[in-house]
């Protein structure tokens, strides 16, 4: 293993590395978003997306960029940055304990993120509801202080315990999965600490990371872009999914998939990078 090898992400890394790849898988995202909130509809990815372009423009696809870049800059800075720190100081390479440091550092990340997320979501759907019925934030902050002003702080945080149960699955999914599958790639000698095996490793973790919180992500989705008062707790907005059928809980699975895996690929692809070249050494490396 190289000398360059060796050195450590910075807590804050995973942040700007998610945030990067937002940019890329933005549109996705905003598909995702469409299938999820219709209800009985059988709009296919093509046609939504010929839809949105032929009616609001090529640009459309990116309402809502500056609160999934916001929501990135809290959610996942914090979970990455809580995996890492912990990770790097535990005397254990176990796979359970990696699970265990990623599902509390989850947790922690989908509630700090949970209001950005929510204003994502409303940006995301406005461009699909009649001119009357959109909410028209302006950009991230916007949208936040609007929320705050004329719904409370409360609202702000509104699906918070469906958003921080699907991000402990996530980061469980996408963290420790991505570290393990690594772990056993170089292990083998076919691979090392390179592009090939990062793509391999997030490949395989988005792919987990899709199927473990797919359902919660369809009910945090209803949650959030529901209107006051619509639904009484989460078991009706469960009651209102299961209508649809079993499948109604894994509404947008293929964009889900389609964005996230090319959203978790790019996140470590950047997140590797950032820490092969902007990264530092432990004490014992730097003596030596």
């Amino acid at each position: 293993m190289s000398k360059k090898e060796n050195r450590l992400p910075r807590w804050y890394f995973g942040g700007l590395a998610s945030a990067g790849a937002a940019c890329c898988t933005h549109p996705l995202d905003l598909i995702k978003v469409h299938l999820q909130t219709q209800q009985g509809g059988k709009a296919s990815i093509i046609q939504l997306t010929k839809d949105i372009v032929k009616k609001q423009g090529v640009l459309a696809l990116y309402t809502g960029l500056s609160a999934s870049l916001c929501r990135q800059l809290t959610y996942s800075t914090t979970r990455f940055g809580m995996y890492e720190v912990a990770k790097q100081n535990m005397n254990s390479d176990s796979f359970y304990s990696k699970v265990a440091i990623a599902g509390i550092a989850g947790a922690a990340g989908g509630f700090v993120g949970t209001p950005a997320d929510m204003v994502n979501v409303r940006m995301q759907n406005d461009i699909k509801l009649p001119k009357e019925k959109r909410r028209n934030y302006k950009h991230a902050i916007d949208g936040l202080v609007r929320v705050y002003r004329e719904e409370g702080l409360r609202r702000l945080f509104s699906g918070a315990s469906t958003a921080s149960s699907r991000a402990i699955l996530m980061t469980i999914g996408q963290l420790s999965f991505y570290d393990q599958i690594k772990i056993m790639l170089i292990r083998s000698g076919l691979f090392n600490d390179n592009l090939t095996a990062h793509f391999l490793s997030s490949l395989s973790a988005g792919a987990i990371a899709t199927s473990l919180t797919q359902p919660l992500d369809v009910l945090k989705t209803r949650s959030m872009n529901a209107k006051p008062g619509e639904f009484k707790n989460l078991g009706a907005i469960i009651v209102y999914t299961a209508k649809l059928g079993p499948l109604g809980f894994f509404k947008g699975y293929i964009p889900a998939f389609i964005r996230l895996a090319p959203q978790t690929i790019l996140t470590f692809v950047f997140l590797e990078q950032l820490r092969l070249n902007f990264g530092y050494f432990p004490p014992q490396v730097q003596l030596n």
